[in-house]
């Protein structure tokens, strides 16, 4: 799903806000479902680097290591009680030159799952910079620490170098794991002042995941940000999980959807078909939101639009912006208009474009939602949310228009 302020990593929660907004309806139809089932807590997996580096005296007067142990226990006694934490090391153990020993150097230091703050400070007191650092191989580690779990998933990283051994590339797991479709964000943090490759490499591991990148200058910042993300990641609720599909280039081909939250990822310019059996007496309620979980060019939007079998368009939503976001949303409605059931093509096209530098693929992560609830009765929903209807009104309207500007030219006049 696509998480995130996040996809990443926090998507759904961005999404819940565009349809009680947009469909007020919703809010009023799925008011009791959050309560029916409980949703699984929110997961954290911390992976640090414990690599032979982490020995300079850099940060505070003291080591990288002593910098990162102080944020750990200051984190760890303030983890909210809801957020399951775990710990993983790379470069903990092996001292030596073997690099195929070296590059498989990383370890589970503590599980994850509910948090003995005295055991888990306990565990980060033991470590002592040793080794390598291999962050590709890690990262595929931290992942598997999760276990089965369906909930939200958060991966930190803190290390002051890149990744020593080159495979698995950090920057390709990072979007495997992306389009993988999981709830699950990295969020990178660089103890190395002003190192362009250990920036460079961070960055495409958030981007691709739809997390963030931070260059930390002492010990109180690493401190600060580390819990903005745990806290962060205890503030996202994931409603369900999506299901995961794949568009069509044209809407004969599409995959046939039901209510429900889906899904899918969508490359540059590209457009993406889905249908939706519409039966008599129904309502279409439909929205989108894209995310981007890379960097992209300041001007951008979002088109959904629902089609009939000849291709016409029966409604649309539309949204765009300017500048930097993270996700972008937009919804639409159309009610069954026929005795017949009728078969409505969703099509979702963007307009993101980005650097040359910037990869491709996997496409940007794409959440599409579909409900089908009774349509409302036309002339009621008309004098409820639009303008009165008739030619009463009309000439009332422009009565009142001709009268006041006949006032207003009389006021002029007297004063």
């Amino acid at each position: 799903m696509i998480i995130g302020r996040r996809f990443a990593t926090a998507l759904p929660a961005a999404f819940v806000a565009v349809l009680t907004c947009t469909f007020p309806a919703y809010a009023d139809e799925h008011a009791g479902a959050s309560g029916e089932t409980e949703a699984p807590p929110p997961q954290v997996n911390l992976v640090l680097d414990v690599s032979g580096s982490m020995r300079e005296k850099d940060i505070d007067g003291g080591t990288r290591m002593a910098a990162a142990q102080q944020a750990f226990n200051e984190v760890i006694d303030a983890v909210p009680e809801e957020v399951h934490l775990g710990i993983r090391t790379l470069g903990a153990d092996y001292p030596g030159d073997d690099i195929a020993k070296g590059c498989v150097d990383s370890a589970q230091l503590y599980p994850v799952g509910p948090v003995d703050r005295t055991e888990a400070k306990t565990a980060v007191a033991t470590l002592r910079p040793t080794g390598w650092t291999p962050i590709g191989y890690a990262l595929r580690g931290a992942v598997e620490d999760f276990g089965d779990h369906e909930g939200t998933r958060r991966i930190v990283l803190i290390t002051d170098g890149e990744d020593s051994c080159g495979e698995p590339d950090p920057c390709d797991v990072a979007r495997e794991l992306a389009a993988s479709g999981t709830h699950l964000t990295v969020d990178t943090l660089g103890l190395t002042p002003a190192d362009d490759k250990v920036r460079e490499q961070l960055s495409c591991i958030a981007e691709a995941t739809g997390g963030t990148y931070t260059a930390v200058q002492d010990t109180g910042q690493l401190t600060e940000r580390l819990k903005q993300i745990v806290d962060q990641t205890a503030d996202n609720v994931v409603i369900e999980n999506p299901t995961i599909i794949e568009g069509s280039g044209d809407c004969a081909d599409a995959p046939l959807l039901t209510a429900g939250v889906y899904h899918d990822r969508e490359e540059f310019g590209e457009h993406r078909f889905y249908r939706v059996q519409l039966a008599p007496g129904r309502e279409l309620r439909a929205s989108v939101s894209v995310a981007a979980d890379r960097a992209v060019d300041p001007d951008y939007g979002v088109l959904l639009r629902a089609l009939d079998d000849t291709g016409r368009e029966l409604a649309r939503g539309s949204e765009a912006g300017h500048g930097r976001t993270d996700v972008i949303s937009t919804g639409l409605r159309y009610p069954a208009t026929e005795d017949a059931e009728a078969t409505v093509c969703l099509e979702v096209s963007t307009s993101f474009s980005a650097p040359e530098s910037v990869q491709r693929a996997p496409g940007l992560p794409v959440e599409l939602t579909v409900d089908l609830a009774a349509a409302p009765d036309a002339p009621s929903d008309v004098a409820a949310h639009g303008l009165a209807r008739g030619w009463v009104p009309l000439v009332l309207l422009t009565v009142t228009g001709l009268l006041a500007g006949l006032l207003w030219g009389a006021l002029r006049r007297i004063f």
